[in-house]
């Protein structure tokens, strides 16, 4: 059976694009995209690809695109997936795609699920919306005792759905477990979110840097207080031993 999504994204490779596309996403020795291949389609073109593919795009199809060695095409992947699980609707008579089969697929596919633009494109949609009234469980295990920083990014990207229903008790819980990761990825996407807290609730985001900005690494506590007054800033910045000097 043709493959219609990879198909589509292999007519819209563009080598002019690929040297770039590698330099951002950190592809050269000892980087932590190292080794990762590129079509050179970038975020738009894919999205207008996926946007024509989606329903006609299984499983079967999702699991060849998401096991390219190429970065676009695991991309479309997950994107497919997304709206996939977005238009599925529940049916006891139908579980082979059912939502829980596409949560199913997702979490069995983390090991191609290797960049940053493919955890945060694609988790909080998938997971942080299906937990949104179910145990959260996952995502503290994934944050704790995740195989790679890509599923440890998982557990806290994830929680965007839940701030954007007003839920910020997770988000706190799992940047305190990622609170003295080694990895700068770990650092601004922990900062982020607590930034996006912040936005439903300063007084919480606030509360919690109160008790944490002394050790907190600096790239994290600088995306947290993105969005505050140059002068409250500047204090947090001036408080002192912190974790993570730049």
């Amino acid at each position: 059976m043709k493959n219609l999504l990879y198909e589509q994204m292999l007519s819209r490779r563009d080598p002019s694009q690929v040297a770039g596309l590698m330099r951002f996403f950190k592809t050269g020795p000892g980087q932590y995209g190292e080794g990762d291949k590129f079509l050179g389609i970038k975020v738009p073109v894919t999205r207008e690809v996926v946007k024509a593919c989606w329903r006609k795009t299984g499983f079967e199809e999702l699991e060849e695109c998401i096991r390219s060695e190429y970065h676009e095409m695991r991309l479309a992947a997950l994107l497919a997936l997304v709206e996939l699980f977005a238009h599925t609707k529940e049916s006891p008579a139908r579980p082979g795609i059912s939502r829980q089969a596409h949560i199913d697929f997702y979490l069995s596919h983390t090991a191609y699920i290797n960049n940053w633009d493919l955890v945060d494109l694609s988790c909080y949609n998938l997971l942080g919306t299906w937990l949104l009234d179910k145990d959260r469980t996952m995502l503290y295990d994934l944050a704790r005792n995740g195989n790679t920083i890509w599923e440890q990014r998982i557990g806290i990207v994830s929680t965007m759905q839940f701030i954007r229903h007003g839920q910020l008790d997770d988000t706190f819980a799992i940047a305190d477990i990622l609170l003295h990761h080694p990895h700068d990825l770990i650092h601004k996407a922990v900062g982020w979110l607590l930034r996006e807290a912040g936005k439903r609730d300063e007084p919480a985001l606030k509360a919690y840097l109160e008790s944490r900005c002394r050790t907190m690494p600096r790239t994290m506590l600088r995306y947290a207080i993105e969005k505050f007054p140059e002068a409250e800033r500047r204090q947090y910045l001036r408080k002192e031993n912190f974790a993570g000097m730049d």
